[in-house]
């Protein structure tokens, strides 16, 4: 039974180990420093894009799903290609008033664009926004919240009312610092009123991750039914809807999807989409991310642990005199063997100590230059430490045993 008192006694011995090889416990240390302090970053760094992530999806409506033509099929040169987008205002409104037909489908809304997008104009100024035509609904379903000023109503939908809510950067490119409530613009000679002004949203994390790079804070939203009217035409480009949760968008598109199979007979090819594309793509990023830091983490690891063997090695030859004289005295294997574990322990758990200090600079250093408030996570600085202690006694184990297996007689001879 090994007592307190060994422990310190073993504890001691480490630190006088440290010090009698100070350039080489150095350097394992660093090493063991660097490693953990780059898998606290990169963890806590990650973890925080992450939650950003998540939370930028989240202000965008993350139970949204969109159902469109299937793009491939209206560019494909070896068909007769039906012309129209496939789907109607009188599907829109189907989908909004059955509810028998998509039990999945909490609410929808029509979507339309101009594919090229004109300006607007102010005075003799023209700006170049985010056109898009959309219903009540739309400001739910995507999770916009008003800055200020209202919705719009079903009667302005229905008398293709000349009213516009604009998002906060097309209201600063075009009026800007004073309040956009009650101003109006031209768009294809047609004046319209603003009557909404939205929030900002964030999408600084989403875009630097390649998730998507779609600016909505530059939109102009207008009733659809007035943009089917410059258009000249029915057609929904998009059918915008929302499930009751995330797992049940996956219903919820399958519902739409096989509604218009059996009205159109199959005449047209339909592509369904929910967050899931945004969530993988910002997943795959991320993951790409922690792969190259902890890669990095794993190198510097390896040659901190390289290091300790290399000190135990060289203790075991240094002190083989002194473990004969224990082993003498009565010391078992398992006594020689705990000792120079310990030993090693001890100086990857020194350098995994500064290792973790490290990380908690690091990590605060890359929130502040990149804008972000990055916390270190302590899970992650406990799993951090964890590890440093494993490799410390992996590292020391074969030395140890070796330590352990001297024979006392010939250990005794040694000079």
């Amino acid at each position: 039974m090994l007592h307190l008192g060994v422990y310190k006694d073993v504890f001691e011995q480490a630190l006088f180990s440290l010090a009698d090889n100070k350039l080489r416990s150095t350097l394992s240390i660093l090493g063991i420093a660097v490693g953990i302090g780059a898998v606290m970053a990169v963890g806590s760094v990650t973890e925080g894009v992450r939650g950003y992530v998540y939370d930028e999806l989240e202000s965008y409506g993350i139970r949204t799903i969109w159902v469109y033509r299937d793009p491939e099929e209206v560019d494909d040169p070896n068909r007769a290609i039906r012309q129209g987008s496939g789907i109607v205002t009188d599907d829109y409104e189907f989908f909004r008033r059955s509810n028998s037909c998509c039990p999945a489908l909490k609410r929808v809304t029509p979507q339309i664009y101009w594919a090229e997008q004109k300006p607007v104009r102010v005075g003799s100024e023209q700006f170049i926004p985010n056109m898009e035509g959309v219903g009540v609904e739309y400001l739910d379903i995507v999770n916009d919240q008003l800055e200020e000023g209202r919705n719009f109503t079903e009667r302005d939908i229905e008398r293709r009312h000349p009213v516009a809510i604009i998002a906060p950067a097309m209201a600063e490119e075009m009026y800007g610092r004073s309040n956009p409530l009650g101003k109006s613009f031209r768009y294809f000679d047609q004046k319209y009123t603003v009557i909404g002004v939205l929030k900002r949203k964030s999408r600084d994390i989403i875009q630097k991750v390649n998730a998507d790079s779609y600016d909505p804070n530059k939109r102009i939203l207008i009733p659809y039914t007035d943009l089917q009217a410059i258009l000249g035409s029915k057609d929904v480009h998009t059918l915008l809807g929302e499930g009751y949760t995330l797992e049940g968008t996956v219903d919820a598109m399958a519902q739409v999807k096989s509604a218009l199979d059996r009205k159109y007979s199959g005449r047209y090819k339909y592509k369904t989409e929910n967050m899931q594309r945004w969530i993988d793509n910002a997943e795959e990023y991320i993951s790409k991310m922690q792969m190259t830091g902890l890669s990095f983490a794993a190198l510097a690891l390896f040659v901190g642990g390289m290091g300790i063997m290399n000190i135990m090695s060289t203790s075991v030859i240094e002190r083989t005199r002194e473990i004969g004289i224990r082993k003498a005295l009565g010391a078992q294997y398992t006594d020689i063997r705990f000792q120079f574990l310990m030993e090693a322990t001890v100086v990857s758990t020194v350098g995994g100590a500064i290792g973790l200090m490290l990380g908690i600079i690091a990590t605060i250093v890359i929130g502040l230059f990149a804008g972000y408030d990055f916390y270190p996570s302590w899970i992650i600085g406990t799993v951090a430490i964890m590890v440093s202690a494993i490799v410390g006694m992996l590292s020391g184990f074969f030395p140890a045993r070796h330590a352990a297996r001297l024979n006392p007689v010939e250990a005794l001879r040694h000079e």
